[in-house]
């Protein structure tokens, strides 16, 4: 990432701190909050410290989103118990409940960087430089989106907004107000094409068009909008990447606290944490791509794929998604769709490395099973869990593909507790779900 700008951060972000939703994020000894949304160079300031806030660090959203997904539906191993956050996740159930700093850091984390979204979406629209003005719109509103998503995954109920003693409303409407979001931005973007100079000066990585589509499908797909999902995937430009970039000062933060220590979790084995029907074939790339072997110290299965080196970008999307968003949507559609929904999960079975911008391909047969809703959806959800690994949507997707409701089966937990760090300041925080 561009060093000066990180600098720069620095300054823009004192004019918050970190706390939970029910409270406020002023920090009253900082930079007055006007002094840096007024202009260009404050704005830019804080919504590249907004990128910063959710992909860098221990305490990121990156993080924690890989780490409690991966232990919860077994995509991770761990490798240390005293790791005691890591490792309560790892048995699941009850040893999951609001002290858990994994969730604590997840929650305020997400509810920090819309915080600090909103402040650059609030502001920006006032800029006299509207070209400018939509390419904040639009980075900006890429990170909101996550962080809601991020909420809505993981929790059946969310924040309805920032501040003191905030209600709470259904999960559905988290992914709600991230499609709100992000149509927003696109509209903006339509009516004012995003300048080169305002691309100069953030990190390079995001390619923030197509970035939007397809978080537009993804959450969308996640709603039950299959019409909505298939429309924002097909308007996604399959060869080109999204990503959350690294480097020795902002190091990616998978291999910085679990990869280079191999103190914390490693992944789990070339399972990938599936059921005995659904394992891949050891022939299959995507295993080669996410995991390494050691053959001389344990565990014999290590991280590779996103997390294998200090500055490895990390995608924001990978166009696999969108081909399986593709599928599935096809596939909900009835029995008169399903071969359009074969076609494109075949394009990812037979994907080869070479053909993904990224290197993952599966390099398998074409679908060979039955022609059924249920073989079908059982299948893309299969692909999913490979092409997908340690990006933090398992959970979701076992909820949505009606996977096993029984603990420890192929999921610790079904939903997490809320943390007591929301609970102890609002009162209006839901009880927690029983598994």
């Amino acid at each position: 990432m561009k060093q000066y700008i990180f600098k720069s951060v620095l300054l823009a972000t004192l004019i918050t701190g970190m706390a939970g939703c029910s409270k406020n994020f002023d920090n009253p000894g900082a930079t007055p909050v006007d002094n840096a949304l007024t202009t260009s160079t404050g704005l830019t300031g804080v919504a590249v410290g907004v990128q910063k806030q959710y992909s860098v660090g221990r305490q990121s959203a990156l993080y924690n989103l890989v780490t409690a997904n991966g232990f919860t539906t077994f995509e991770l191993s761990l490798r240390n118990e005293g790791n005691v956050d890591e490792f309560n996740l790892s048995k699941g159930g009850i040893n999951v409940d609001g002290n858990n700093g994994i969730l604590g850091n997840l929650w305020t984390n997400s509810l920090k960087v819309i915080f600090d979204a909103n402040n650059v979406l609030n502001n920006a629209p006032n800029l006299g430089d509207k070209n400018y003005a939509s390419g904040l719109i639009g980075y900006a509103s890429i990170f909101k989106a996550l962080a809601l998503g991020n909420l809505a995954m993981f929790w059946e109920q969310v924040p309805a907004s920032i501040g003191t003693n905030v209600s709470f409303v259904a999960r559905t409407e988290g992914f709600a107000q991230a499609i709100a979001t992000i149509d927003a931005a696109l509209a903006a973007i339509a009516a004012n094409p995003i300048s080169n100079q305002f691309l100069a000066n953030i990190p390079t990585g995001i390619e923030i068009p197509n970035t939007l589509q397809a978080l537009k499908a993804r959450y969308s797909l996640f709603s039950g909008n299959y019409p909505a999902a298939l429309a924002a995937a097909n308007a996604v430009t399959l060869t080109s990447k999204s990503t959350m970039n690294f480097d020795a000062i902002s190091p990616n933060p998978i291999f910085n606290v679990s990869t280079a220590t191999n103190n914390v979790f490693q992944v789990i084995d070339s399972t990938f944490g599936l059921p005995e029907a659904l394992r891949p074939d050891m022939s299959d790339g995507r295993v080669g791509f996410y995991m390494s072997l050691n053959t001389t110290i344990a565990p014999r299965w290590r991280i590779k794929g996103f997390g294998a080196d200090l500055a490895s970008p990390w995608p924001i999307y990978v166009p696999g998604e969108m081909t399986l968003i593709k599928a599935e949507a096809h596939a909900r559609a009835g029995a008169a769709s399903l071969p359009d929904a074969i076609v494109e999960l075949n394009k990812v079975l037979t994907k080869t490395s070479a053909a993904d911008p990224f290197g993952i391909g599966a390099n398998q047969g074409p679908y060979g099973g039955a022609v059924t809703q249920e073989a079908v959806l059982t299948e893309i959800y299969r692909q999913r869990a490979l092409e997908l690994y340690m990006q933090g949507f398992k959970l979701e997707d076992m909820r949505r593909f009606n996977r096993s409701n029984e603990p420890n089966v192929e999921k610790k937990r079904n939903f997490f507790p809320y943390p007591f760090r929301e609970r102890d300041n609002n009162p209006n925080t839901p009880v927690d779900p029983n598994f």
